[in-house]
């Protein structure tokens, strides 16, 4: 075979590629797994001998899936409109209002939930959680309790 690798070589880059591919998460393909050990490792690869390294050891490039919203399925009707788009307040506490985010932690989506006062339009309450929660509106009314003492 022309350009063989010697075993012993082989096995070496065999195991560098491994250990790239492990590192990366399974997400990096040839050029990059051939870059790594090139630059990291100090092992001259080319992405062909790294492509060839990876189908021998039955290692693909998976790309993490794009996030995707979800479109909520229903209105809620039930919940009466009080303020009926007149925001003319004029006293501090006598509307707030709220919103959920999400936010990419690198790891995994937290909610960031916000309470705002309408009067002094600056946020009473919020909470950074995993999962959706009532703790921006407790803290808000905790807080509300306490600028009143």
């Amino acid at each position: 075979m022309k350009n063989a690798l010697p075993d012993w070589e082989r096995v070496i880059k065999r195991s560098l590629i491994k250990d790239a591919w492990n590192l990366s998460g399974g997400s990096a393909g040839t050029r990059t797994l051939a870059t790594i050990v090139t630059t990291q490792y100090g092992v001259k690869m080319s992405r062909y001998l790294a492509g060839k390294l990876m189908k021998e050891l039955g290692l693909t490039s998976c790309q993490q899936v794009k996030h995707r919203y979800k479109r909520g399925s229903k209105e809620y009707v039930d919940i009466p409109n009080l303020l009926d788009h007149e925001f003319a307040v004029t006293a501090p506490n006598q509307v707030w209002c709220g919103d959920v985010t999400y936010i990419w932690t690198g790891k995994r989506w937290a909610y960031l939930a916000v309470v705002l006062d309408r009067f002094a339009r600056k946020p009473v309450g919020w909470a950074l959680s995993t999962y959706p929660a009532l703790k921006a509106l407790q803290m808000a009314w905790e807080m509300q309790g306490s600028q009143k003492r």
